[in-house]
């Protein structure tokens, strides 16, 4: 099975960093500077270095109307200006983490979970993507949840 990872569109993010504290509080976001210690963008789906500004923000990221609508915080890089896609191959935001990988069918409901330590992403991945019911699957941080990324058949 082949497969496509793109990271979020920059451009419903860019006006938050143009805002002070409070407002974006009323958007369940905060602006944080990255003590380059593991804060993955979600757009660039790569790790933000020690120093870059990033918004910490609510999102949704599985919006079907099922029990499994879900959303959690994620990064955005006030630099990522593009999201890169990638095919057949994990961006380094799921290369070198442990990931739980949760793979859903067309109607929004989960068929099955697996975890995957750093370097199995990619097996884990087609190995879900075997099962014909699987339209997509949502990778999240092992340890805190977080939402990492969409994987679609490709």
């Amino acid at each position: 099975m082949t497969y496509r990872i793109q990271g979020l569109d920059p451009a419903p993010f860019r006006s938050l960093f143009q805002l002070g504290d409070e407002a974006l509080r009323q958007r369940r976001a905060a602006r944080v500077v990255a003590a380059g210690s593991g804060e993955p963008c979600r757009i660039s789906l790569e790790d933000a270095q020690e120093g870059e500004t990033l918004i910490l923000v609510n999102h949704v990221s599985q919006d079907a109307d099922t029990p499994f609508r879900a959303s959690h915080a994620i990064y955005v890089r006030e630099a990522a200006a593009a999201a890169p896609a990638f095919e057949d191959v994990l961006p380094p935001v799921l290369a070198s983490r442990n990931i739980s990988l949760r793979a859903f069918d067309r109607d929004g409901m989960m068929v099955q979970a697996v975890l995957a330590a750093a370097g199995e992403g990619d097996a884990r991945i087609r190995s879900l993507l075997a099962r014909p019911e699987v339209t997509e699957i949502h990778a999240h941080t092992q340890a805190l949840g977080c939402f990492l990324a969409r994987i679609e058949r490709n």
